[in-house]
């Protein structure tokens, strides 16, 4: 299987650097990277899974990959920027625009929790496996023990498509760091 490699610095890159600050600039180099090691990791899944973290200094706003990217391809320049409306402030690619269920989940998460500047949503082996059970992650490992207490349940409806979701989903999540979506395996 041979894997193709984007650099994460293209010739675009010089010219959306000169515009934007450099504590967003830096969040996009790491949010790059991140999606990097998540794809090394295994933890993507084609273009159906998304991360993001919020612009510093724009607390309405957050950076998050186009829909249509694999988590190889993303790169800084290649981020969209969103607000919490679900206003694309900035796109690089015309062909790559925004995953509705990605600006609905990560929205939801950042109007609800100023103090959450980054999230990550996977569909991970294990993670899709543990959705699918009723009695969800059960406290068999020593691993599983370290989140059982600190998970969030929230009931899977279908893609999250609808902004009216975005309550349940904060609702759900409450003061917790972990949510998985029930069913989303299926």
């Amino acid at each position: 299987m041979t894997t193709r490699t984007v650099p994460l610095r293209d010739a675009r890159t010089k010219g959306l650097r000169s515009r934007v600050s450099d504590q967003e600039w830096q969040a996009r180099v790491d949010l790059a990277a991140c999606y990097r090691l998540a794809d090394l990791y295994g933890m993507s899944d084609m273009i159906y899974t998304h991360i993001s973290v919020r612009v510093p200094g724009e607390p309405r706003h957050f950076l998050i990959n186009a829909h249509g990217l694999l988590f190889d391809e993303v790169t800084a320049s290649s981020l969209l920027k969103v607000d919490l409306d679900g206003n694309v402030l900035y796109q690089q690619q015309d062909e790559y625009g925004l995953q509705r269920a990605g600006y609905v989940i990560h929205s939801a998460l950042y109007l609800a929790r100023p103090d959450v500047n980054a999230a990550m949503h996977t569909h991970t082996i294990a993670g899709m496996a543990v959705s699918a059970l009723k009695c969800g992650l059960l406290p068999l490992t020593q691993t599983a023990t370290r989140f059982v207490s600190r998970l969030a349940y929230h009931d899977f409806n279908g893609p999250e498509r609808d902004p009216a979701e975005r309550e349940a989903l904060a609702r759900d999540l409450g003061a917790h760091n972990y949510m998985i979506l029930r069913n989303h395996a299926s």
